[in-house]
């Protein structure tokens, strides 16, 4: 364990003082915060991920769509 020191606003610090295991609730935050972050980025990539193949999609059935017709009499 590390031990911190830190500042924090006024609002904050009165709320935090209600609270018995100050230190449990803000790792507890913490780990709450970070992970909503790594999600919000993992659904970015996926986004971004599915635009790109959106993309080379629409490309592969450009190249095809000139031989829908071939063969069929």
């Amino acid at each position: 364990m590390v031990r911190l020191n830190i500042t924090m606003p006024d609002d904050l610090a009165g709320r935090l003082k209600r609270i018995k295991n100050k230190s449990g609730f803000i790792a507890q935050a913490l780990r709450e915060k970070f992970q909503r972050a790594k999600k919000k980025s993992l659904e970015h990539e996926l986004v971004e991920g599915y635009k790109k193949m959106t993309l080379g999609n629409k490309k592969i059935v450009g190249d095809w769509d000139g031989t829908a017709g071939d063969g069929v009499v």
